[in-house]
């Protein structure tokens, strides 16, 4: 008889084939439950066995001393930064340069994305300390919370002024640019009034890919240690499914790439610029990554400490460890 798993997933286009059954296993019967807002911790939740989890709060976990949730190298989100920075269409800013001294909004401080776009910034020489930084809802469909994360600092790191969404307020001239995980709504409309700094970001993707050999990984998934040390077959089950349903959602996106125009043009441009495994889970193929990210959150100052990938992942993707116990 299968165990039951209950997994929390954000509507990613790859695990189609999973949520739909095109993929399966005869030891997991997978409950797939499709969610919004990541869970904020899975080790402490009654309704999952594992979770999509925010990579920067996954590490702050671990360097707690946390270990309630078990991490595994497979990063079902990645993406590059440089296309997330945004301003108004008016605006003189048109480097990563020029944000030095700017007022910038992001909407969390330690989020995994954010993180990696200040590490893009720092790149071209604006680190945390060389622009002002408020943190906010993007726009007024999002919720009020605290953004912070006990990382507020005033005069440095602050709310957004009056909680008021920073898409207004970049509008207004109150903001210079906005770090956003995705573009707002109205953006592809045309008539948004907004734009991305960077007007060839993607050969700034380029240019960071042949620099560091990675796309940046945000999120991860996290299991119940609990569960794991029931049935600690379950990574590597899970891991692989996940696998699968990616390869074969990328097989169906090209043949019918004809429902969205262009993107026939655009996934041949994906094939032939970037290497083959790119995305490849696993511990070995994401190790440069992993303390890449480790590094940034200890220079940005989110973690007090430098830590080991082997102290964050101590599994791998099949199931066995990263390091002698």
């Amino acid at each position: 008889m299968p165990i039951t798993l209950r997994l929390a997933l954000r509507d990613w286009d790859y695990m189609t084939p999973l949520v739909l059954g095109d993929v399966s296993s005869p030891k997991l019967e997978i409950k797939v439950d499709r969610v919004g807002t990541l869970i904020s911790h899975v080790g402490k939740s009654d309704a999952y066995d594992a979770a999509e989890t925010s990579f920067s709060r996954y590490t702050q976990l671990r360097i707690d001393g946390d270990d309630s949730v078990v991490g595994i190298p497979n990063f079902i989100m990645r993406g590059f930064r440089h296309r997330c920075v945004i301003t108004t269409k008016e605006s003189p800013i048109t480097t990563f340069a020029q944000l030095a001294g700017k007022r910038i909004g992001v909407t969390g401080w330690r989020d995994s994305g954010n993180t990696w776009t200040r590490a893009a910034l720092r790149r071209e020489g604006v680190g945390v300390e060389d622009a002002m930084w408020y943190a906010g809802r993007l726009t007024e469909a999002h919720p009020i919370v605290d953004r912070l994360d006990g990382f507020g600092r005033p005069g440095l790191i602050e709310a957004a002024p009056g909680e008021r969404p920073m898409v207004d307020l970049l509008k207004e001239g109150q903001l210079d640019a906005i770090f956003t995980p995705f573009m707002p709504d109205g953006y592809f409309a045309g008539g948004s009034g907004l734009r991305q700094v960077l007007s060839d970001f993607r050969a700034a993707e380029h240019r960071y890919f042949a620099d560091v050999g990675y796309v940046p990984g945000m999120h991860l998934i996290g299991f119940k240690k609990e569960f794991v040390a029931e049935h600690p077959w379950v990574i590597a089950e899970l891991s692989s499914l996940i696998d699968q349903s990616q390869r074969i959602w990328l097989s169906k996106r090209r043949k019918y790439a004809d429902t969205t125009p262009f993107m026939l043009d655009e996934l041949l441009k994906s094939a032939s610029e970037l290497p083959e495994g790119f995305d490849a889970s696993g511990f070995v193929a994401n190790r440069k990554m992993i303390a890449d990210f480790a590094s940034e959150l200890h220079v940005q100052g989110i973690l007090p400490r430098l830590v080991k990938p082997e102290e964050l992942f101590p599994f791998d993707t099949d199931g066995s460890r990263t390091s002698p116990a």
